[in-house]
């Protein structure tokens, strides 16, 4: 097990000090936590909503909170893996790998989501809103505690026993006093700290956000591409990308698009036990979308090349297939998407990374080998 001491300062005279200070109400005091070659360290900036289009602020002292947990390996059972194992920021907090690889390395069932522009319960009453590729999950609080409890990804068979093991941990009674006012760690304080750490990681500066606000600042090819998206392939009627709904369908869809004709994987039937959802997975959020290959649930495309040539000459005729899918005849279509077509959408595909959140010092990895 890891061992952290705290060491709290003000100054360059109290560094090696164990002190605790926080501001007024929305105001972090950096902090360095550490012995020997580890140390903790949380910035003193502001977690916000700005530009997100939510206009919900969010509580910094909780935001600081659920940041370590997101990071911290003492979540999973033998403190091997954290949720930023398997979320890396550099890569709009997804995976590069095909799947992931749990507590014990095997191997994880799908490929990781991006977890960027998410809703939260206090967003939208949590109405509507599906998580996980099947939809399992209503919240992010919910969603949260999943994977902690899961078998392969950090091994908790019992969630009760994660508070008694946190509270041994020396810095949370001070992060968790400053979220909530007193140093009780619970379930819900966990899950609803990393929620609001997760709601603050909005990806609203890309290219393709500047030009919506005004700004001249994509090429021809670029809009050439966004055009190709908007109207001849329809892209839009699945990925919404107006800044006010950056999070797509609010992930209430979920639609096969023929990648087999009989799916391996059952997708939303799982959930919902309805044969018509066969195949059937939530439609992501493009933001970042050219940092986080491998695409699919399955991490089948290594590049957007192969998941626009899966739209152009390879949707199978599955049963649950999407009607924007189909011709004319009621089979599979085949878009037949030109080589220049094809570099106008993945010239445009890139204009939606946005290159300052992903490496933004608040949603980085607080602990620090030094």
């Amino acid at each position: 097990m890891r061992k952290v001491t705290p060491i709290f300062f003000l100054s360059a005279a109290l560094a090696a000090a164990t002190i605790y200070s926080c501001k007024k109400s929305g105001d972090h005091v950096g902090q360095a936590l550490s012995q020997g070659t580890e140390v903790l360290e949380m910035p003193a900036m502001p977690y916000d909503y700005s530009g997100s289009g939510f206009g919900i602020p969010v509580d910094n002292n909780k935001a600081a909170l659920g940041r370590v947990l997101f990071y911290d390996r003492h979540l999973s059972i033998n403190n091997s893996v954290s949720c930023g194992t398997c979320h890396k920021q550099a890569l709009a907090f997804a995976d590069d790998a095909t799947f992931s690889r749990g507590f014990e390395n095997r191997l994880t069932g799908r490929n990781s989501m991006p977890l960027q522009n998410l809703p939260g319960p206090n967003v939208f009453g949590g109405v509507g809103i599906s998580l996980f590729w099947d939809g399992r999950s209503s919240s992010l609080n919910d969603l949260i505690l999943r994977p902690i409890n899961n078998h392969v990804e950090m091994g908790v068979a019992d969630l009760n026993t994660i508070p008694a093991k946190l509270a041994e941990l020396p810095y949370y009674r001070e992060l968790f006093s400053a979220a909530y006012g007193d140093g009780n760690i619970t379930n819900e304080r966990i899950s609803e700290s990393v929620t609001t750490f997760l709601q603050s990681i909005q990806a609203n500066r890309s290219k393709l956000d500047r030009q919506q606000q005004g700004e001249k600042v994509m090429n021809a090819q670029e809009l050439y591409g966004m055009t190709l998206f908007d109207s001849k392939y329809n892209c839009r009627s699945c990925h919404t990308l107006t800044p006010a709904v950056y999070y797509g369908t609010m992930g209430q869809n979920f639609v096969n698009i023929g990648l087999e004709t009989t799916p391996t994987d059952k997708g939303r039937a799982a959930i919902t036990g309805n044969p018509a959802d066969e195949g059937k997975f939530r439609i992501p959020n493009l933001h970042n979308i050219a940092l986080t290959a491998p695409y699919m649930h399955d991490g089948r495309f290594t590049t957007l090349e192969e998941v626009i040539e899966h739209y152009s000459h390879n949707i199978k005729n599955a049963a649950s297939l999407d009607s924007r899918l189909k011709g004319p005849d009621g089979k599979a279509m085949k878009m037949n998407i030109t080589t220049d077509e094809k570099a106008a959408l993945v010239a445009f595909l890139k204009t939606l990374t946005d290159y300052e959140m992903i490496t933004d010092p608040k949603f980085s990895n607080p602990f620090k080998i030094k």
